[in-house]
């Protein structure tokens, strides 16, 4: 199904909605309405430095005079011309940033278009349908709220397209059918245009060659007219598609060229790269703005400074007091020295016994360490070559063989982290962290990656978020997300032929703090009651008579130490036979201008795809093959040398984009090889290869002159990742 592209231009009409103006600065939000008409013509003519130029000026005026309407008006218009020249990441920091801000207002119309903008961006360039889909439905809400026809039409025309995108063609008709006739005879030359092109689509879909081509040509004639040149491109990569449907070659190679040249036209590269240059100028000024807020605030924390020496005098009056009962202090301290010093011979007792003890701590963290060392090393190698068998032998995609040497490794691999997990526990080396993330964003995420085990056992998995519940929560996800999914996961396990669902309800707010029980049951065998302490306890299985099922033991000794971590407590009901249910209550903080804050802090990655030129700094053969297949399945060359000598070496004959580099090594270990290559001064980024945990190695990786740390064993995507970031940083820099 190809695409029938619509980004809707009618939030540029915005800048006429007067209504959104306050009374107050009224020159200043009449040229501020000036700039923001001036991006729409320039928008569209295509002329994007232009318009991006006037988008920012109304910005940086809208912060002037303090408008939140106007603020979320010009944040909207930028994230419109992100999208047009494909920046999706920018377009959605835009976005989000326009949204908070028009909540704000409670301007529902502004709401209805930044909502469809979002669903675009995520429909149109990431290829996110269903996500798409949502926002667009929270626009059409907006629209029918305010029972907006235009605003309704050009909604439904989007969740029509999405529909049609991911081949639902009835469920596209249920909102067609409503605004077609209403298009056709009363609609502008775009929406016209737009369900030409629509209805074109459905007919090349439903083998109606001679009404789509109809279709189509109303649609390439409008664009012309209206001289919509980036949605004539759609039109001729839909009738690319359409020709290459029918068999005719000549045609569709006549439209592709078509396409690329009218692209070529629209999103030149000099475009392209003034729009990132105007970017960050962008968050210049809005820091800029920022200064100046603090500043003013800064002024009333001296004018208040002023008016508190009356305190300053007060604290002097209890500072002498409290001297004097130091004094008091005094004399009973040497009272209490003589007593003191009977004690100090128990407490030489008590020092050498702690000493022996952490001794033995110390002696078991090593322990744990080596051992998971040595046992991601070969599992590294184990997965690596079973990927590459996999993808060198297609054949081999279904064997059993395969299938059960990669499970059993990443089982292997599970239990192995499980262990490591325990351990930190344990040593209190785990800190929860504040980050802001989307709860059910988080839930779907863990259900999509256990449904297999859901299939395999023939089980319904269900999620249910209450609504009352915001959108933005603010805590520590990664800890959440490992007591659900550990939770989940043992639900299934324990289920055949039954049901898991995951509740999460709004318990209750204090503050900004809002308290949410979570709740995992199950339809499964249950837990007799003599046993339910005992299934929290590390390593403990309870004894099952029918079947054998796998596991380490850990999984809910780790669910109880995590929830414990949040100051939270787990509760569980269950009966055999019958089912199982585990429940418990987190607090996670609710704070919008926090929340907004971390936003606009989001790192966004403006780069594109490039080859680099990698040496790798690894000892074992087999890791050797392993990462090279990694980085030549990509069309990226690299260079293999086995110890830190031939890597000096090879620094000084050739040129590399970045070094992959493995800690334990002979002759040279990694972190002596990184500091002779800084003295050399060579500032080539360094990413450590190691089996160690990254908490343990990363401080002395930092100091050696490393630039990152990637723990094996690691999936591709996550190792071009931190090598993209990498050389971003070091482009930066330079």
């Amino acid at each position: 199904m190809i695409k029938v592209k619509y980004i809707s231009l009618l939030l540029f009409f915005l800048f006429s909605y007067t209504n959104l103006v306050a009374q107050d600065y009224n020159k200043e939000k009449t040229e501020i309405k000036i700039l923001l008409d001036q991006a729409f013509s320039d928008y569209n003519n295509a002329q994007y430095d232009k318009a991006l130029e006037s988008s920012k000026q109304a910005l940086i005026n809208s912060f002037g005079v303090n408008d939140d309407s106007y603020i979320a008006q010009s944040y909207n218009t930028l994230g419109v011309i992100y999208n047009e020249c494909s920046d999706s990441k920018k377009a959605i920091e835009f976005y989000l940033k326009a949204l908070s801000y028009a909540k704000k207002t409670n301007k529902d119309k502004l709401l209805n278009w930044i909502y469809g903008n979002i669903g675009s961006v995520y429909y149109y360039n990431l290829n996110d349908v269903p996500k798409g889909l949502n926002y667009y439905k929270k626009a059409l809400y907006y629209a029918e709220k305010m029972k907006d026809s235009t605003d309704i039409i050009n909604t439904k025309i989007n969740i029509v397209s999405a529909y049609y995108a991911i081949n639902k063609y009835d469920e596209g008709n249920l909102y067609l059918k409503g605004i077609q006739e209403h298009v056709q005879k009363n609609g502008d030359q775009e929406n016209k245009m737009i369900l030409a092109s629509l209805l074109g689509t459905y007919a090349t879909s439903h083998n109606k060659k001679a009404e789509a081509e109809q279709y189509y040509a109303k649609a390439q004639e409008i664009a012309k007219e209206i001289r919509y040149d980036s949605y004539l491109i759609s039109i001729y990569d839909n009738l690319v598609h359409h020709y290459k449907r029918y068999q005719e070659p000549e045609k569709a190679k006549k439209y592709n060229e078509k396409s690329d040249s009218l692209s070529k036209v629209v999103y030149s590269e000099d475009k392209l790269d003034e729009l990132q240059k105007a970017a960050l100028q962008i968050e210049l000024d809005e820091y800029k703005n920022q200064l100046e807020r603090i500043e003013l605030v800064n002024e009333k924390h001296q004018q208040s400074k002023k008016d508190s020496r009356l305190i300053v005098i007060l604290f002097i009056v209890i500072l002498i007091i409290l001297l004097l009962l130091l004094l008091t202090l005094y004399k009973n301290v040497k009272i209490r020295e003589q007593a003191n010093q009977e004690l100090q011979l128990a407490n030489e007792a008590l020092i050498e016994a702690k000493e022996k003890a952490e001794e033995a701590s110390q002696l078991k963290s090593q322990f744990v360490s080596t051992i998971t060392h040595e046992l991601r090393t070969p599992l590294y190698g184990v997965i690596g070559i079973t990927n590459i068998i996999l993808d060198e032998h297609k054949e081999l995609f279904n064997s059993p063989h395969l299938k059960s040497l990669k499970f059993s490794a990443k089982y292997l691999l599970s239990l192995v982290n499980d262990i490591l997990q325990i351990n930190k526990i344990e040593e209190k080396r785990i800190v929860l962290e504040s980050l802001i993330f989307n709860l059910t964003d988080e839930i779907t995420m863990i259900k999509n990656s256990v449904e297999y085990i859901a299939d395999k056992n023939n089980d319904v998995l269900t999620v249910e978020i209450d609504t009352a519940i915001p959108e933005f929560l603010i805590g520590d996800k990664l800890r959440l997300s490992q007591i659900i999914m550990n939770l989940v996961s043992n639900a299934l396990k324990f289920t055949k032929n039954g049901e898991v669902a995951v509740f999460a309800n709004l318990k209750n707010v204090v503050d900004k703090t809002y308290f949410i029980e979570f709740q995992v049951k199950d339809t499964g065998i249950g837990i007799a009651k003599e046993d339910q302490e005992k299934i929290f306890e590390k390593f403990v299985q309870i004894e099952r008579k029918e079947e054998d099922y796998q596991g380490t033991g850990l999984g809910l000794s780790i669910v109880l130490s995590l929830i414990k971590l949040f100051n939270s407590e787990i509760d569980i009901v269950s009966e055999e036979n019958i089912g199982t249910t585990f429940s418990f209550t987190i607090g996670f903080e609710f704070d919008e201008d926090k929340s907004k804050e971390i936003i606009n802090n989001i790192e966004v990655d403006l780069s594109t795809s490039q080859l680099y030129n990698i040496l790798v700094v690894e000892d074992n053969k087999i890791n050797q093959v392993v990462t090279k297949k990694m980085i030549e399945v990509s069309n990226m060359s690299c260079t293999i040398v086995d110890d830190g000598f031939a890597a000096l070496v090879a620094l000084e004959r050739e040129s590399f984009d970045i070094v992959l580099m493995d800690i334990n090594m002979p002759l040279i270990n990694g972190f002596d090889t990184s500091r002779k290559i800084r003295e050399k001064g060579i500032t080539i980024p360094i990413i450590a290869l190691t089996a160690f945990d990254k908490q343990e190695v990363a401080e002395q990786a930092i100091s050696a002159g490393m630039n990152d740390v990637l723990m094996k064993p690691f999936e591709s995507s996550m190792l071009f990742q931190v090598i993209q970031n990498q050389v971003n940083k070091r482009e930066t820099a330079n």
